[in-house]
């Protein structure tokens, strides 16, 4: 059986992780490894990681490089990177294996469904579901008919090590939009898969800049990606812990 490791990219996240050491801790069955790269937190982040008896290293800050040094020193041969405020669902690691187990799959991610404390953003899930499909088809046309999906991070995506390496990782010249291009360059291996599975993930940013500027933003962003202006993305993304 493939043993799979979970690569968490962090940056000041003390406030998300204990829900999402709970949530790993009763994962069945268990991960492998779970690997912390902090990019220079200056909260407890790398001490609630430690005291979870995790593998906590230092990675330049940003998301792509970070993620490259994750996936680098990770043991097993199946990856799963995610973010810190995502809770994966109690069989995370039996739907990994499965899904990779179909070696015509270089690429998947679960399902998320976006929710707070307070309520579920039905209308910014329902358009994160739908532009993993709208995303390649109005702006990689001939991508999208070669099969490849656009997932992003909070789609906890996973996929083999060997073949991550192969391709040269996420972009580190990419600050925002990584995940799409991994897509791009796993999509060339196999098929980039969406499992119906869901997966929940914070609805910070969408009660910090509300539904409309949230989904104007991930529209903009995903523009602004396509035709190339990437060193710009980071301006019109900005950060919210």
């Amino acid at each position: 059986m493939s043993s799979v490791s979970l690569v968490i990219p962090v940056l000041n996240e003390a406030k998300a992780l204990p829900d999402l050491i709970e949530a790993i801790a009763a994962l069945d069955p268990p991960p492998d490894e779970v690997l912390v790269v902090d990019g220079g937190s200056q909260d407890a982040t790398c001490e609630l990681a430690r005291e979870a008896n995790w593998r906590v290293i230092d990675a330049t800050r940003g998301r792509a490089t970070q993620i490259n040094a994750g996936v680098a020193a990770a043991r097993g041969p199946l990856v799963c990177v995610l973010h810190a405020d995502t809770i994966p669902p109690s069989d995370a690691i039996a739907v990994i294996r499965e899904t990779l187990a179909n070696t015509r799959i270089s690429l998947a991610g679960f399902t998320p469904l976006i929710c707070g404390p307070e309520k579920t953003r039905w209308g910014t899930s329902f358009h994160n579901w739908i532009k993993t499909w709208y995303a390649p088809a109005l702006l990689r046309p001939h991508l999208f008919f070669r099969g490849v999906r656009l997932l992003f991070g909070d789609h906890a995506m996973f996929f083999r090590r060997e073949q991550f390496l192969e391709v040269g990782g996420c972009d580190p010249g990419t600050p925002v939009m990584e995940e799409a291009d991994l897509c791009i360059r796993l999509a060339k291996l196999g098929r980039v898969r969406l499992v119906p599975r869901i997966i929940r993930t914070s609805d910070r940013r969408v009660a910090a800049w509300g539904p409309l500027r949230a989904n104007w933003i991930y529209l903009k962003v995903g523009v602004m990606w396509a035709f190339g202006a990437r060193q710009r993305l980071a301006r019109h993304y900005p950060d919210v812990r």
